[in-house]
């Protein structure tokens, strides 16, 4: 166990996909052939069919992932970060190492060569109602393994966060478990989401194993909550997520988030908005919650960060937003 103090707020594991984003109605995405509103694995010949039959409509690219999302919003909000991932030596690997640095994301892309292979992309499908619909071709980040980690970073991180889509892939699940080992070895904190109802729905098992004896901190929606205890109660769920994680969130849309600091569980209120996309609010969630933890702020503030910055992220289209936004964002909650 190491008494250092840590360098890093928060080490990310998780895939590294260059996020496709196309706004298109419901009748189109139909057309397309993918289940509406979760997240789907395709092959590449699949994904770069459904690409083709978008027809030249506008698609905006950006660094993406589920941990990375969180990782690069703690870095925007001023934290330390360093995530862990792995990309190929192509142009869309180049385009991601290069975007993770520009946001002050330390990474271990930048400190070997990239591997032959092709970089994963998330084709990232938003309907009129804000729903977003994701097929995912892992490529080359299918191939995550414990070689990818980077264990000092991980010892000199006061939480590591792992995301649940680790789980599809038996070498990135591994690489998921040996972090949290190192991370609990050291004396460190571990914070996991459950990243998408399917991946709860077909990967249960596994997902547990990430787990292990618990975890510090649990991110879930209601749906992935529900499903993973079970259930079509929410308290019931609520008292079953007590016995896999020290603290949790689960967020529940336009009702808000409840976070359980281990000893009580506080009602986050939720901040109205006209949602248009709602692709990355989990993530901005974390974000906002795992930097205030990192900082000195309650766990209610921590809630009301992540609550507002989420929904500050839906009024716009893509997993991201500026800066000097959600900068605003943590003043606002830190002022009042």
């Amino acid at each position: 166990m190491t008494s250092t103090p840590p360098k890093y707020d928060v080490y990310g594991l998780g895939n590294a996909l260059v996020d496709i984003e196309c706004a298109l109605s419901v009748e189109t995405l139909a057309a397309i052939g993918m289940d509406k509103g979760v997240m789907t694995l395709l092959d590449e010949a699949v994904q770069d069919n459904a690409i083709a039959q978008l027809n030249s409509r506008s698609t905006k690219q950006s660094c993406g992932g589920s941990a990375a999302n969180t990782i690069i919003a703690i870095s925007q909000l001023g934290g330390k970060t360093f995530y862990g991932c792995k990309v190929a030596d192509d142009d869309y690997g180049q385009f991601y190492t290069q975007d993770l640095v520009n946001c002050g994301v330390d990474t271990n892309l930048t400190s070997h060569a990239p591997e032959a292979g092709v970089t994963g992309k998330c084709l990232v499908l938003v309907t009129p109602d804000a729903d977003r619909t994701m097929g995912t071709f892992l490529g080359i980040s299918a191939q995550l393994s414990e070689a990818d980690l980077n264990p000092d970073a991980i010892i000199a991180a006061e939480y590591t966060y792992l995301e649940g889509f680790l789980v599809s892939g038996e070498n990135s699940k591994a690489a998921a478990i040996k972090a949290r080992h190192l991370a609990k070895t050291a004396g460190r904190k571990v914070a996991m989401s459950l990243s998408d109802y399917n991946m709860v729905k077909f990967f249960r098992p596994g997902l547990l194993e990430m787990i292990g004896d618990g975890v510090d901190m649990l991110f879930a929606n209601e749906s992935e909550a529900l499903l993973l205890a079970d259930t079509e109660d929410f308290a019931t769920a609520i008292e079953h997520t007590k016995t896999l994680a020290k603290a949790f969130a689960i967020t529940r849309g336009p009702q808000g988030s409840i976070l359980f600091d281990g000893e009580q569980v506080l009602e986050i209120a939720p901040h109205p908005v006209a949602a248009i996309d709602t692709l990355g609010a989990g993530d901005m969630y974390a974000g906002g919650v795992l930097y205030g933890l990192t900082h000195g702020l309650s766990w209610a503030q921590a809630g009301h960060l992540g609550s507002l910055a989420a929904a500050k992220l839906v009024t716009a289209y893509g997993a991201r937003m500026a800066t000097a936004e959600l900068q605003a964002a943590l003043k606002q909650v830190v002022g009042e």
